[in-house]
């Protein structure tokens, strides 16, 4: 039997998604016979491949690396997840959208700073104007809420997708 090509991708977000996915503990066995895990912080994959059959996305879109690697993640991939409040909603790393990203990046790098007042310039993605949900950004096919979502329930989803089932999880948003 084929293995289901799985990612995980990380962004704007705290990793207590990828930390879930680690709490599966002995349900990584039983997926692991028919999955294989293809990219994210688990494995040593540099490149997002082509062909991925199903991407766990963890985190809003707030930089313009966040930006091109969405894009290119939702062209390579046959079912896309948000995975997460973050990714779901925009959750903590959307609270600064009301806050213009110069004041933002001022506050923080030098008016909080004791030492090396500067902005840095090199090797860091620029902000967006708005950290924004995967939703604003390209097409997601299913949503799993929750911060993080917990173990069971990515279990649950991964296994309905292999099983050929809608996900119960799927439903979109949720607010309060």
């Amino acid at each position: 039997m084929k293995k289901v090509k799985l990612a995980t991708l990380w962004l704007d977000g705290c990793s207590g998604c990828h930390m879930s996915l680690l709490d599966m503990d002995a349900a990584i066995i039983a997926l692991s016979r028919r999955i294989e895990i293809v990219y994210g912080p688990l494995v040593d994959a540099q490149e997002f491949p082509e062909d991925v059959d199903v991407t766990l996305v963890e985190g809003a879109v707030s930089s313009d690396d966040d930006l091109e690697k969405i894009h290119i993640v939702r062209q390579r991939t046959h079912v896309l997840v948000s995975l997460g409040d973050c990714a779901v909603t925009g959750n903590v790393p959307s609270m600064r959208n009301n806050v213009p990203v110069n004041k933002l990046l001022q506050r923080v790098y030098v008016d909080g700073a004791d030492e090396n007042k500067t902005v840095p310039s090199v090797g860091v993605p620029a902000l967006l104007r708005r950290a924004r949900p995967l939703r604003e950004i390209v097409k997601v096919d299913f949503c799993l809420p929750g911060c993080p979502p917990p173990a069971k329930a990515i279990v649950g989803l991964i296994t309905d997708l292999l099983d050929g089932r809608r996900p119960e999880a799927s439903q979109g948003p949720k607010f309060g």
